[in-house]
């Protein structure tokens, strides 16, 4: 059953969050948000009390190349079914089931494993994990532009936002609760039975209307299809930024690549340093985790209300700016060990630089993309915006290895000068790439 782009008068405030179709976006991004960190920072703290080498514990990061090439096969999920479940729920919510099936199952088997002794079978269902839940977000986003006209997207990206950010408490805060109170492996049993909250939503949506905008009838010569699909949701993204950037491209790409590299450097070793330093995991979910998450949401409102008031393009410096600064007071809580109120602090700038960044980024994404390409372009800049650092942070644990936890801090904050220095100029060059000469 597929449902046509709403038409109705859109209710105000935050009346406008309790429609059917909203609420369906919201139960999705919690569904999206729920597998990250348990193949990412959740996971570093299950593998450094296993006795995982740091070097090792932070190759994990590279699981995150399969957020950052989802592009690749992003087209397929967007133009082809899924053999029987497309035909009993739809093209979006076949794929939507079929990925949030494979995310419960694997986190369910990851479960079993002992990953001192089975690191490489351990690797492989991670992978699986993260492959999966890539394809989920991929679908996810595809369903929540389909599903409702322009004037409803602002309104479902909040709730999807809200849904993400309130599952990754669970994942983050609440796995580390639960692993201090029982063990790993019964908490990732636990997560995996928390994907039924995304199945139950996939099974209780409509399929929004259908989208051909990839590929040619199925009578057509399979060649013809390929380089019709290829030329559309590929090159022609390609050949539009070219267009209208010219060889600024290149150096919005380097700039998009380096945003976050001192980011991500830091935090796939965040929690194996909390826990190194002394803090328990109980105390890490509170403070790290549950109270930081708060921090985080004002951060993002704080970013939303620079970016209005001063332009995305004097946020930018400031982003970056506080993204590569704050990790300076990681470096001040290894000097000073494990005291609460140390950690208070740190969490409380870091997640406040992490907040503001990323709504600054995200306005600024959103801001190069062409609206005949959106979603193919953002797909693009959102990919280069964690491919470098992803790569970059598989080396932490060999960093940090060599030169102590203090030096690591200081390197990871050295890692933010290229997006600093870039973020000059591109803020400085950005109301031309845009045409709006205010910037």
């Amino acid at each position: 059953m597929q449902e046509q782009p709403v038409t109705e008068t859109m209710p105000g405030g935050w009346r406008a969050y309790l429609q059917k179709r909203v609420l369906v976006i919201f139960f999705l991004g919690a569904s999206s948000g729920l597998p990250f960190p348990l193949v990412y920072s959740t996971l570093s703290a299950w593998l450094e009390e296993a006795g995982v080498e740091r070097a090792t514990i932070s190759t994990f990061a590279w699981l995150g190349f399969a957020y950052s090439l989802k592009f690749v096969w992003a087209p397929i999920v967007d133009s082809r079914a899924v053999p029987f479940l497309s035909r009993w729920l739809g093209r979006r919510r076949g794929w939507m089931l079929l990925s949030q099936l494979a995310i419960g199952a694997a986190l369910w088997f990851l479960a079993g494993l002992d990953p001192a002794r089975e690191i490489q079978a351990f690797a492989l269902l991670a992978l699986a994990v993260a492959f999966a839940s890539a394809t989920q977000d991929i679908v996810i986003d595809a369903y929540r532009i389909e599903s409702a006209e322009d004037r409803l997207q602002g309104v479902l990206a909040a709730a999807y936002q809200y849904g993400y950010r309130l599952s990754l408490l669970v994942s983050m805060a609440g796995a580390l609760y639960l692993a201090e109170f029982s063990d790993w492996h019964t908490t990732y049993r636990i997560m995996a039975g928390c994907m039924a909250l995304g199945v139950i939503t996939t099974f209780l949506c409509r399929e929004p209307a259908a989208n051909q905008r990839f590929g040619l009838a199925d009578d057509q010569p399979l060649g013809a299809r390929m380089a019709f699909w290829f030329n559309h949701a590929v090159a022609e993204p390609f050949r539009d930024f070219y267009r209208r950037f010219g060889k600024a491209l290149f150096l919005v790409l380097l700039f998009v690549s380096f945003y976050r590299v001192s980011d991500y450097v830091l935090g796939i070793l965040a929690n194996p340093f909390y826990l190194d330093l002394g803090y328990s995991k109980s105390m890490v979910a509170t403070i790290a985790k549950v109270y930081g998450a708060w921090i985080t949401l004002l951060g993002v409102g704080l970013g939303g209300w620079a970016v209005m008031r001063l332009g995305v393009a004097r946020c930018l410096v400031v982003a970056t700016t506080l993204i590569a600064s704050t990790n300076l007071f990681f470096a001040a809580n290894a000097l000073i060990g494990a005291e609460p109120w140390m950690l208070a602090v740190t969490i409380s700038a870091d997640n406040l630089a992490q907040g503001f960044g990323g709504t600054v980024l995200i306005a600024y994404l959103s801001s190069l993309t062409n609206r005949d390409f959106t979603a193919t372009q953002y797909a693009l800049l959102s990919s280069f915006m964690v491919l470098l650092p992803k790569f970059l942070a598989g080396f932490s644990g060999d960093v940090q290895m060599a030169i102590g936890w203090l030096g690591f801090f200081l390197y990871a904050c050295a890692m933010g000068i290229p997006a600093i220095v870039l973020s000059v100029y591109m803020a400085r060059i950005h109301g031309r790439l845009v045409g709006d000469p205010s910037g």
